[in-house]
């Protein structure tokens, strides 16, 4: 393992962000490490995500903010919204004190800055403010420029063909 954790993005219109970044929490608890799983925009009760199941099942922390999505859900307001997502960059700050995890997963953070409910320099802030060695991932479509250029590793997830 690196000394001085990885800040990595995966992004673009192709489907398998988030499951990238769930292959690689699982790798990291194979190796004892510890995991925290932090997602934006998901609502599990709405919408189910069984991952967040396996991932507490084998000893990842999973935490939600802004379960709800402009697009796919009537009522919300941008203005609760970026209350949530700055709730959500709150407590990430407050783990990044602690110091006490090897990955931390920033699932649908991309959104959340595309949408503007967060700003890029609110996130760079906070991955300045993150441990040496704590590996960063941050997944969703519509990465801005300023979050590529931080970052370590930028994956584009491109959608070739898809059965919808």
């Amino acid at each position: 393992m690196l000394k001085k954790g990885l800040v990595q993005v995966y992004t673009g219109d192709g489907k398998g962000k988030t499951t990238a970044a769930i292959g690689l929490a699982v790798r990291m608890r194979s190796h004892g490490r510890k995991v925290c799983y932090v997602y934006f925009h998901k609502n599990p009760n709405k919408w189910g995500y069984s991952e967040h199941k396996i991932l507490k099942q084998i000893g990842v922390d999973v935490f939600g903010f802004a379960k709800a999505s402009l697009l796919c859900d009537k009522g919300v307001s941008a203005e609760k919204l970026r209350r949530e997502c700055l709730k959500g960059l709150a407590f990430i700050r407050q783990i990044c004190r602690k110091d006490c995890y090897d990955l931390l997963i920033l699932d649908e953070i991309n959104i959340s800055m595309r949408d503007g409910f967060v700003t890029s320099d609110e996130v760079c802030s906070v991955l300045e403010e993150r441990p040496e060695k704590l590996e960063v991932v941050l997944t969703g479509r519509g990465v801005p420029r300023k979050i590529m250029a931080r970052a370590d590793l930028v994956s584009s997830i491109r959608n070739i063909r898809h059965p919808y």
